[in-house]
């Protein structure tokens, strides 16, 4: 009994089937493009996003510049959101906008297009164009439609995308003082605090400058050394002015200690 409902169950399931695609055949093959756009809809409100973004694809060059093209469209863009095609999803909704920038629906569509690329934004380990580009097309949303009930989700959007620009900056600083290349830590963490002011990272960064310099100073030929021990100083007491309360201030000062040590030393040999 259990094995023949099974088969009863799987049979349905296939003539079901069956008829969904033969329909969605049926409906792309027609030259009714009223019919077309009604089986389009249908497909659309059932969730069906893979058949309606089909027939709506072959309405786009039928329908232009009717009054029918711009509710298609709409559609045709979301039916890429909801397929998560992003890529599609950008480049569609961003048509829609240069389209029908009158539309109710253009503030919408604009931040779908951010929130599209957005979504696009690799891991920080990875190039980051599409990060860049989410960031600035949020951003002029934001400029856009200020009252927007988007505004705050656009803000926190942006706030992500320039944590992941700030890991992958910081990552090249620490993989440059990993590898020994202590001159272009140096430099690099400094670049990260500049980049990046609002940064609640800044004074692991200006530790770090402390630490790179240093480093660097002890691999320099001896002329040199008092110049770049002296920079490690000046980076400690720019961690000590800018960051009172850090919890690598303890740390840094044995770095500070040592170099100034070093260049009473030197300064003593010269004499």
């Amino acid at each position: 009994m259990h094995r023949r409902l099974s088969y009863l169950l799987y049979v349905l399931f296939s003539i079901s089937l069956l008829y969904g695609c033969s329909g969605y055949e049926r409906a792309l093959k027609s030259k009714d493009v009223n019919y077309k756009l009604k089986r389009a809809n249908e497909f659309y409100e059932k969730k069906k996003y893979q058949q309606a973004n089909g027939l709506y694809e072959s309405l786009v060059p039928v329908l232009k510049n009717t009054r029918n093209y711009e509710p298609m469209y709409y559609r045709y863009a979301y039916s890429f959101y909801y397929l998560k095609d992003w890529l599609s999803a950008s480049y569609h909704f961003k048509n829609y906008i240069e389209f029908f920038p009158t539309s109710k629906e253009a503030e919408e569509m604009e931040y779908l297009y951010g929130l599209c690329l957005y979504k696009m934004s690799p891991k920080a380990s990875l190039e980051q164009t599409n990060t860049e580009r989410a960031m600035d097309a949020l951003q002029v949303f934001i400029n856009g439609h200020p009252e927007s009930k988007h505004v705050a989700e656009a803000s926190k959007y942006i706030d992500e995308c320039r944590l992941k620009l700030e890991q992958k900056e910081a990552d090249a600083a620490q993989l440059y003082y990993n590898i020994g290349q202590y001159k272009a830590a140096g430099i690099a963490f400094k670049q990260v605090m500049r980049n990046f002011p609002e940064s609640t990272r800044s004074d692991y960064y200006q530790y770090m400058t402390v630490k790179a310099w240093y480093r660097y100073a002890g691999q320099s030929i001896q002329e040199k050394q008092e110049e770049r021990y002296a920079t490690a100083i000046n980076a400690y007491r720019e961690l000590v002015d800018g960051y009172p309360n850090s919890k690598y201030l303890r740390d840094a000062e044995d770095y500070y200690t040592k170099a100034d040590n070093i260049v009473k030393k030197i300064r003593n040999e010269h004499k």
